[in-house]
């Protein structure tokens, strides 16, 4: 699988768009970002658009009252005033561009997207009635527009259809067509019940006839939410991103209270710093670099998680990932492939095969999951159907009236079954589950029961399969166990070494499961995950992240039942599958659209470099500003001052060419930047703390070294200029 499935569709020629073309479209979006109602949002940007508009209204005057007016004693050559305002709507252009980059990202990877979200025809059912006619075969269809299509609707899909938008199988099972989102070109299998049963808008169906239920109206499906968020449409600042913009605002405003007081303390023994000297001073000073790319980073992570199939519901979560010490994994449908089979029919305490298979089809008849259907289809391979002792009736013709009532599986109990009209009660379901409910009834199993029972849990466990345990309880007899049936899953392809790549950058990896404990130390060992938890409840699983993070760890969960919910929840990144369950969705703060567990590595790394990011940009700005402060400081009073000049340790020719190349360097500095942000730091993933060090280290110089040489090489093309 490519793991980048959002590409443009093929362009015909002559029609791909031109270097010339795009950049006049990235110029447009950021001249329209000058926009005082959008540099508001910004308020370190909004600072130097007030400085631009100022020193403008400044230069257009400055012709009719005789030019620049002295500054510090120095005389400031024609032309300086508009070239500080030029100089200063072009940082702001710099910086708007910078997020107009980002986005124009955004939109170009999700070409191909935005065809999926237009209109189709959707055949909804009226008055959908699922216990009389849950197949649809005698309802009235409406032809409706998909944008009309409301959460709760029901609608038909056959083979060619476009699903309308997203939903979930609640009867049937099809292949679907899900590559424009995963980007994987084999069809996956869509089916009621279990964890396989969600479905996304704008993919296609191509084979067979299902019944949807719609669980979001148009515009907030996931295709939807994945292109406003690649291009930037519906990210929300984060709370480190929002706490990191209030540091900002506060230093800016320190910088505006020192240029407003400066004249004030100065003016009894110099002449007054001029009003243009003054705004380049605060706008050189304050962090405008981070200012403008902080938006950009948070763009570009949640654009490198949408690469990596990754739909993001919280900024938090991106900046949280990077902190993640402990990972919670489900087992079913997430470390596993989910599709539990059964494989053979274990009978215990004397009972027949035939008993056995008889009573595991009865428990199963109403069961749609995988486990149930394939209990079903393996009693039809052997010959044995349910309720007829000569096995010559199909399960599926017999009539349901006379079998009482099913029992649904409740992650509580771990059972299910029937109860049927005569009294008899049937169960399967964990080995202690079963155990524990004919001891509540009063039927506690014989020792050499148990011990014959366990042996052939313990053995099917041991090989990695799952045993369920099967059991009765007669109207007018005694409740017994009669078997076993051994249950098999596979461990998704590649999750081994994933998990050693969590484990070589110290995270602890935990799986968690509702299964016997044997089979889940089985799954573990293959996997190769730090520890399990077998028998889970939901409440286990909740209590467990709780422990961790009582404990100071920050713990990330992976799951797709309903079950999860509580956990996903709980825990500091919620990860969902793409079939998971709607309340799985839900909880959840990331969704895996291609159910790929093992993206966790790419989620962790992102969070990772998108702070090692910002923490590298933050250092190179600050030292930027020590370089700025050493270049502008002698040049506001050297006029009236001339020992200042020892304090020019740069040997900037003038105090108009060290303002003036200090500005300029603002600007190309933020568009150098660019590339950087929009990429991250470079690091290696298997010592984060020493990559995070020596990034500070090598930014903090470079902070340092870059400004002090480019400011000189700026001033001596600046000194080419008559006046400087």
């Amino acid at each position: 699988m490519s793991g980048v499935p959002i590409t443009s569709p093929a362009v015909a020629p002559g029609r791909r768009p031109t270097l010339w073309r795009r950049s006049g479209s990235l110029l447009a979006a950021a001249v329209r970002k000058l926009d005082p109602r959008t540099q508001w949002r910004n308020p370190v940007l909004f600072l130097v658009w007030c400085g631009a508009v100022l020193t403008t209204l400044l230069a257009i005057i400055e012709p009719f009252t005789g030019g620049p007016a002295p500054s510090g004693g120095t005389t400031l050559p024609a032309g300086f005033t508009t070239a500080i305002a030029a100089c200063l709507w072009l940082t702001l252009l710099a910086a708007n561009l910078a997020e107009a980059l980002a986005e124009g990202r955004g939109r170009t990877e999700t070409t191909s997207l935005r065809l999926m979200r237009q209109n189709t025809t959707a055949h909804r059912i009226h008055h959908y009635d699922a216990r009389t006619d849950a197949a649809a075969q005698h309802t009235s269809i409406r032809d409706v527009n998909s944008s009309r299509l409301e959460p709760g609707d029901v609608v038909i899909l056959t083979a060619g259809d476009t699903i309308p938008a997203d939903g979930e199988v609640i009867w049937g099972i099809a292949s679907v067509d899900e590559s424009a989102i995963t980007g994987e070109s084999a069809p996956v299998i869509r089916e009621s019940g279990g964890d396989r049963s969600a479905v996304t808008g704008g993919t296609r169906v191509l084979s067979d006839r299902i019944i949807v239920r719609i669980t979001a109206r148009t515009g907030e499906t996931a295709v939807d939410k994945m292109i406003d968020l690649a291009e930037g449409a519906r990210r929300q600042k984060a709370p480190t991103e929002l706490a990191l913009s209030a540091l900002l605002v506060s230093f800016s405003l320190s910088f505006v209270l020192i240029a407003a007081t400066v004249n004030a303390i100065a003016t009894p023994v110099a002449s007054p710093v001029s009003v243009p000297v003054l705004v380049a001073l605060v706008t050189c000073l304050i962090p405008t670099e981070i200012a403008a790319l902080l938006s950009v980073t948070g763009i570009a992570g949640i654009y490198r998680l949408v690469q990596h199939n990754v739909l993001l519901n919280s900024s938090h979560a991106l900046e949280t990932s990077g902190d993640i010490t402990t990972v919670l994994l489900d087992k079913t449908g997430t470390i596993t492939e989910g599709d539990r089979r059964a494989t053979r029919f274990v009978p215990v305490a004397g009972t027949s095969t035939a008993e056995l298979i008889d009573a595991a089809v009865l428990a199963s008849l109403d069961d749609p999951t995988p486990e149930g259907t394939s209990t079903i289809d393996l009693a039809r391979q052997q010959g044995h159907c349910a309720g007829d002792t000569d096995n010559a009736v199909d399960a599926d013709d017999m009539g349901r009236a006379g079998l009482g009532e099913s029992v649904s599986f409740s992650a509580q109990t771990r059972m299910s079954g029937r109860d049927l009209v005569d009294g008899t009660l049937v169960r399967k379901g964990a080995e202690s589950a079963v155990l524990g409910w004919l001891k509540r009834a009063g039927f506690q199993q014989t020792r050499h029961v148990v011990d014959q029972l366990r042996a052939q849990t313990v053995a099917i466990a041991k090989s990695g399969g799952t045993p369920l345990v099967v059991a009765i309880k007669p109207a007018d007899g005694p409740g017994r166990v009669l078997g076993v049936i051994h249950l098999k899953d596979v461990v998704k392809a590649g999750l081994p070494s994933r998990i050693a790549q969590l484990r070589a950058l110290g995270i602890r990896t935990v799986m968690v499961t509702g299964d016997n404990p044997l089979t889940a130390a089985a799954i573990a060992a293959e996997v190769g995950v730090d520890d399990y938890v077998g028998d889970a409840t939901p409440q286990d699983k909740l209590e467990f992240i709780q422990r961790e993070q009582a404990a100071g760890h920050f713990v990330a969960m992976s799951g797709d039942g309903t079950n999860d919910a509580p956990a996903l929840a709980q825990a500091d990144v919620g990860v969902a599958m793409n079939t998971s369950t709607s309340a799985a969705k839900e909880a959840a703060n990331m969704i895996v659209l291609d159910d790929d567990p093992t993206r966790l590595v790419e989620i962790i790394e992102i969070g990772s470099r998108q702070m090692a990011t910002r923490g590298a940009l933050t250092t190179f700005n600050i030292a930027n500003d020590l370089v700025r402060y050493v270049a502008l400081f002698p040049a506001l009073f050297v006029g009236v001052f001339p020992g200042l000049e020892r304090l020019n340790i740069l040997g900037l020719h003038s105090p108009a060419s060290a303002i003036l190349s200090t500005v300029i360097f603002g600007i190309l500095v933020i568009a150098v930047l660019i590339p950087l942000a929009l990429a991250g730091v470079p690091y290696r993933m298997t010592n984060l703390g020493r990559a995070l060090n020596r990034n500070l280290l090598y930014y903090g110089i470079g902070g340092i070294v870059v400004p002090v040489v480019a400011i000189k090489l700026i001033d001596l093309l600046v000194t080419l200029i008559p006046g400087y």
